[in-house]
């Protein structure tokens, strides 16, 4: 595994300075309260601890889907995971012209984003599901890191939909995690985080209930 400056972590590849700077830019706009560059570390936090743990199949593939999977990010709009995926393809072939990257590989792991919650139980290649997991794994954090992602969300959404929607909607996504037959695809992140997550959506989903509750009052 070779150094990459930026990280603080081995990567899988070099990257050149102006593809990490145009990168960070990138996830600075618009300006973003959750799907920004801190979180391209968090997930590459988690990257790097399947490195040290089970190992990557095709790490370079995965460890760009990571860095670009919310390249282009507005909230409510259905189109993200493809403009940037589409980003991807147009950097990798500036920047990394012989790196030998498998840009349809990389691109399908973007895509695959979009359906998060809908791939439990399916049966998905060792590392597709590693790799969706990692984006996933932010809910099994610290209760307060939690709470912080889910009012991060809440106010990417603000302006996008009326509050009252977006309520339905997020604690549609919620519950329906809660119900799925794994909230984690790959049994590595199913038994390291599926306790933790349970108890942050239970405990979120609860709260949320107590706050319709109250408010009928």
């Amino acid at each position: 595994m070779t150094g990459t400056d930026d990280f603080d972590f081995s990567a899988p590849l070099p990257l050149p300075p102006g593809m990490l700077a145009e990168l960070r830019a990138q996830y600075a706009r618009p300006p973003r309260a959750y799907h920004n560059f801190d979180h391209v570390r968090e997930v590459l936090d988690q990257f790097d601890a399947v490195s040290r743990g089970p190992g990557w199949h095709a790490p370079v593939e995965v460890f760009l889907a990571l860095l670009y999977h919310d390249a282009v990010y507005e909230a409510g709009r259905k189109d993200n995971e493809q403009r940037s995926a589409e980003l991807a393809q147009v950097a990798i072939a500036h920047w990394l012209p012989d790196a030998k990257v498998d840009v349809l590989r990389m691109t399908e792991l973007i895509l695959m984003t979009a359906r998060h919650g809908h791939w439990a139980g399916q049966p998905l290649e060792r590392d597709t599901a590693l790799f969706l997991d990692c984006d996933m794994a932010i809910l099994a954090a610290e209760p307060a890191r939690f709470d912080a992602y889910d009012a991060a969300i809440a106010q990417e959404y603000r302006g996008k939909l009326p509050a009252w929607m977006f309520r339905h909607y997020r604690r549609r996504f919620l519950r329906g995690l809660l119900a799925a037959p794994r909230i984690f695809v790959s049994d590595w992140f199913h038994e390291r985080c599926f306790e933790a997550a349970r108890a942050n959506l239970v405990r979120c989903l609860g709260n949320r209930n107590a706050l319709k509750a109250g408010a009928g009052r």
